[in-house]
């Protein structure tokens, strides 16, 4: 029984790590600004080339929930009495994009569907992290509402 119990208790402590774990205000809106920037920039590089259709569904998709989800995020910013700057890339969006530029043709189509599956489980952690113990309330409820888009969009990477 003991074995049992140590076996949950270990199994459940990364969610209470997570859950323990949520960014300041501030800190979220800035690396939520920042994933969005990522997928919207991303997403329009690679409608000028991809000749995939469901890749460009997917890649404007990305572009109108990433828009909409930033623009949700700096309204909820607002109700918190947060001023934030406009979003921008951080290193990795900066990289990846540089990535994604370099690479050509199918290359890039299958580059651009790596980095967004890794792009979109680092956003569901955080706005999942954020609506589960994050401290400023629009910020929280916001961030409940957008983790199921991004939930979607995983599963929607998943059939690619």
């Amino acid at each position: 029984m003991t074995k049992l119990l140590t076996l949950a208790a270990m199994i459940a402590l990364p969610t209470v790590a997570a859950v323990a774990q949520a960014p300041a205000a501030s800190t979220y809106v800035m690396k939520a600004g920042a994933g969005d920037q990522y997928e919207i920039q991303s997403s329009r590089l690679l409608l000028t080339s991809t000749k995939n259709a469901k890749l460009r569904s997917f890649a404007s998709m990305m572009v109108t929930d990433h828009t909409k989800s930033t623009a949700d995020v700096k309204a909820a910013a607002m109700r918190a009495g947060l001023h934030p700057a406009p979003p921008k890339l951080d290193a990795t969006g900066t990289k990846n994009v540089a990535a994604l530029r370099a690479a050509t043709g199918t290359a890039r189509d299958r580059l651009y569907v790596e980095q967004q599956k890794s792009a979109h489980q680092r956003a569901l952690t955080l706005h999942q992290t954020y609506a589960q113990s994050g401290t400023a309330a629009p910020l929280k409820t916001v961030a409940a509402s957008i983790a199921p888009v991004v939930q979607t969009h995983i599963t929607e990477l998943s059939t690619m």
